[in-house]
């Protein structure tokens, strides 16, 4: 992996924002040539989660334009699920989504919350390799994910 490059920035933006939902856009599409739409979920995260107090939508830029994304919302008082997570095909494997999931885990701790969790896809093995190298492991999948075969769930310990 590449060291990211010393002008990608990372910054809280609103989630309904044009940048931010063109990034989602594109994330769903992604989604969409790997999963069969009964293996993928709706929209899940909503903008009211990500306000202040209860999550963060983050958007990552390389030279100002945006290049990725990522969301924590708070589950409960010691637990946050890490949410949206993308970064243009074009710009993996320069760390950015370390970045990204980097930023979410302050952002997370600055919250008060105590324990990280997320569910992904089973055909997204660069994300898969991301958490366990950034410290997540496998947990039981719960709530909507806990009956789908093509999702795997982590937890990391803050």
């Amino acid at each position: 992996m590449t060291e990211p490059t010393t002008e990608v920035s990372i910054r809280a933006e609103p989630f309904d924002s044009p940048e931010a939902q063109r990034l989602i856009l594109a994330l769903d599409a992604g989604l969409a040539e790997r999963y069969t739409p009964d293996q993928r979920f709706g929209p899940t995260l909503k903008p009211e989660q990500v306000t202040e107090g209860r999550g963060r939508f983050v958007i990552a830029r390389d030279r100002g334009r945006a290049v990725g994304c990522g969301a924590i919302r708070v589950l409960d008082s010691s637990t946050a699920e890490i949410k949206r997570m993308y970064v243009d095909p074009a710009m993996r494997g320069k760390g950015i989504g370390r970045l990204v999931l980097g930023h979410l885990e302050a952002a997370a701790r600055q919250l008060g919350v105590t324990r990280l969790v997320l569910e992904t896809g089973v055909y997204q093995d660069a994300a898969i390799r991301l958490y366990r190298r950034e410290g997540f492991h496998e947990l039981d999948c719960w709530g909507e994910y806990a009956a789908s075969r093509t999702s795997v769930c982590f937890q990391k310990r803050l």
